[in-house]
């Protein structure tokens, strides 16, 4: 190596990436910059933000939980009796009573053996997929899973294969190629962006046919899909047939956390080789309550799941009748379809300054060319709510040019 090429290696900063990074800092100068919006009020049909008051339809909170009376009673009794955080991992300080009482309720709840509680979500799928999937073995995903299963498979040390989109020939084409091989396929249940539902009574049949077993991230599902909440799994009728169901608290459940549930000998040895689980700080009691009490009232309150429809049927019916490209969402998460990220940024704010709070998907959340406007939907929403949404999304719609 000659000196300036020694130079110029020891002169690289790791940083230079930062200080060239100028697209947000565009987007904001521009005034089109729809991310980190600071919202000064709960998670309700109506938020506000910068003192004014608009309607969320930008939320994960499906049943209108998060600022539920019983749910935030429950938090502050938790914080009374346990203070703000159990200061050390499950595996050694940070087991509290109440962290085993909820993996009883949501074992129960979600027809299982056993449930194991993680302190988010996302650690869920970290910890299982690389918990379970070792360097001899194949993890098969939906091209269009969650980015915490991607970073699962990541993490894990064996081969990743990706089948397109919902494609049940593509996937058997994967499995078939890798017999011999210890298999997971990995879907989501309810696809976080287009808002479709995975094709699990075709994915069931293929992955018996092959011995595989089979792991559902029901982020979306769960609270939604199924006559009682339990998801996708419980929408198609088939709740003994899947192996794995991962959900997270931080949509229907009202709080941030997220739990697996399985049999009670693979939950065990997930608890014992899950990272993102050992070394991660304990879920706090405050949070841990508020999951308990939000699975009480789904299964006493039916009546939520049922306005939720309601009200999703409503928006599908408004959009498709203004004339808007949903893509293929059967959900609460429906996606306009705009085209261009430019698009996109334009819409969402226009949205915002007609009073109207939504969220925007560009690449490479989404193909190239399908950026989009993703909205979803409350239990707690009223028909003037709705109609206001519509009108909003009319206007910016004929002023855009894409109806």
């Amino acid at each position: 190596m000659n000196q300036k090429t020694e130079n110029k290696r020891q002169m690289t900063d790791i940083f230079e990436k930062c200080f060239k990074f100028n697209t947000a800092k565009a987007l904001q100068k521009a005034g089109v910059y729809p991310f980190f919006r600071v919202i000064e009020s709960a998670q309700d049909p109506e938020v506000v933000i910068n003192g004014r008051k608009m309607i969320m339809v930008g939320s994960n909170n499906y049943l209108g939980l998060t600022n539920h009376p019983k749910v935030k009673e429950a938090a502050i009794e938790a914080v009374k009796k346990y203070g703000t955080g159990c200061a050390g991992s499950r595996f050694l300080n940070g087991t509290l009573d109440i962290h085993v009482e909820l993996e009883e309720k949501l074992a129960n709840f979600m027809r299982k053996e056993a449930a194991l509680v993680f302190s988010t979500g996302f650690q869920v799928n970290l910890g299982v997929i690389s918990a379970l999937v070792g360097k001899d073995d194949v993890v098969i995903i939906d091209k269009m899973d969650h980015a915490s299963i991607v970073d699962g498979c990541r993490l894990s040390c064996g081969e990743v294969k990706r089948f397109k989109h919902n494609d049940m020939s593509d996937l058997e084409r994967i499995l078939n190629e890798n017999n011999g091989r210890g298999k997971l396929v990995v879907v989501d249940g309810v696809f976080s962006m287009e808002g479709d539902i995975i094709n699990l009574p075709d994915v069931i049949n293929i992955t018996k046919k092959y011995g595989v077993r089979l792991f559902v991230d029901d982020a979306h599902g769960i609270g939604v899909l199924g006559k009682t909440g339990r998801g996708t799994a419980e929408h198609f009728g088939l709740e003994n047939e899947v192996d794995l169901i991962m959900g997270t608290y931080s949509k229907s459940l009202a709080s941030i956390g997220g739990f697996i549930a399985g049999d009670a000998d693979v939950i065990h040895y997930i608890k014992h080789f899950a990272r993102a689980l050992i070394f991660s700080a304990s879920p706090p009691p405050a949070s841990i309550a508020a999951v308990s009490a939000a699975v009480d009232i789904i299964e006493n309150e039916p009546e939520r799941i049922e306005r939720l429809w309601k009200n999703t049927n409503k928006m599908f019916k408004g959009f498709k009748e203004l004339g808007f490209d949903l893509g293929p969402s059967e959900t609460p998460i429906i996606p306009i379809i705009v085209g261009e990220d430019e698009t996109a940024f334009k819409f969402v704010m226009m949205l915002q300054e007609g009073g109207v709070f939504a969220n925007v998907a560009v690449s490479p959340a989404v193909p190239p060319g399908k950026a989009l406007i993703r909205t979803s939907y409350m239990a707690t929403h009223t028909d003037e709510h709705l109609d206001k949404v519509l009108e909003a999304f009319k206007k910016v719609g004929k002023a855009m040019g894409l109806i």
